[in-house]
């Protein structure tokens, strides 16, 4: 049943992972006084996690689908079935403190120019430290490498409150949780779902602020996440994803002065990464790295049709854009320069 006048539905998608579904379910019932509405768009889980749901939670509406549509794919499912103003992207692997969602609620009500706003996400395995996937907010450089506040490359920081009453305004929110006004999001053209999963929630919200607005983050609002629960950080398939979709959201959403100047000199850094993992032996980055350049340079057309959208939604410059970038190689700083940790990155 649909709770009477809901200001937010909450959208999670999710394939097999019957307990910690449950872990999920319980958890942000009893985090939260506000009236939401909660879709599981299921991408075909072959376990028992839908009867689970229908037994245990009947008040989730279960969208069922024959096939895996990906991260992108199943949140679309269910934002198009949204009609709320605001609308929860959240992972199935999280777990909630008290209020966390009545404090992203008031952030995002506190400012008409905010579009996004995250979490402060803390790692579920590692207590005290934050989690990979979005820590305190997600930061980007030129070359389209995301970190985060509180995670560069592969350092996660522990948590000391460093960054809890840091400037808000960053440039992504983690797909792990993030709340936002459904009518920007739907106007920004949803997830791209050729992404299928990673970085797709970059992209999207690359968009949203070339549309105007801004993203943020609020760390009185705190989760925790089992980051790589789904698709392990060393899966082959996660590397590739990654890269492909990294020099996806490059081409798509520069303009094309700057996808001219930036281009070649993100390609060095790829190739340079491919020798580092020949050296290395970690064959399934060089094989990452290669499928994903040959996907690039089969999917001209997609590329084009991407570059089109986005020039109509286009209000923002990207010189506004390049401010909140990091101007420099994230990697580079990381492996060469030692920065391993997101204050290193201000210096």
């Amino acid at each position: 049943m649909i709770p009477k006048d809901p200001d937010i539905t909450v959208i999670i998608p999710h394939y097999n992972g019957e307990e910690i579904l449950r872990d999920c379910f319980a958890s942000l019932f009893q985090s939260t006084k506000l009236k939401i509405h909660v879709i599981l768009v299921d991408n075909g889980s072959t376990d028992g996690s839908v009867v689970m749901t229908e037994k245990e939670f009947p008040a989730v509406h279960i969208i069922k689908l024959e096939q895996n549509l990906g991260f992108a794919g199943g949140c679309n499912v269910g934002l198009r079935a949204t009609t709320t103003p605001f609308v929860l992207i959240l992972n199935n692997d999280t777990v909630h403190e008290q209020g966390w969602i009545e404090r992203l609620l008031a952030k995002l009500q506190s400012n008409e120019n905010l579009a996004v706003v995250q979490p402060k996400i803390l790692s579920y395995q590692n207590l005290g430290r934050f989690d990979y996937s979005g820590a305190c907010g997600g930061e980007m450089d030129i070359f389209c490498f995301p970190f985060a506040r509180g995670r560069i490359v592969e350092e996660v920081e522990i948590d000391r409150g460093q960054y809890d009453d840091f400037f808000d305004r960053i440039f992504w929110a983690s797909g792990t949780a993030f709340l936002a006004h459904t009518e920007i999001v739907k106007k920004a053209g949803l997830f791209d779902e050729s992404f299928f999963a990673h970085m797709e929630e970059l992209d999207l919200q690359w968009r949203i602020q070339l549309m105007g607005y801004e993203i943020a983050v609020e760390p009185s609002s705190v989760i925790r996440h089992r980051s790589g629960y789904t698709l392990g950080a060393e899966a082959p398939f996660k590397k590739y994803l990654n890269h492909r979709n990294s020099l996806l959201m490059l081409l798509s959403n520069y303009s094309f002065f700057l996808t001219v100047y930036i281009f070649p000199v993100r390609l060095l850094l790829d190739y340079m990464a491919l020798l580092f993992s020949v050296v290395q032996g970690d064959f399934g980055r060089v094989s990452a790295i290669i499928k994903a350049h040959f996907w690039i340079l089969v999917h001209p057309g997609l590329i084009c049709r991407k570059r089109k959208m986005v020039k109509l939604l286009r209000k923002v410059s990207d010189k506004k854009i390049m401010t909140r970038l990091y101007h420099g190689s994230i990697a580079l700083g990381f492996y060469l320069l030692g920065k391993r940790c997101y204050m290193d990155i201000l210096k």
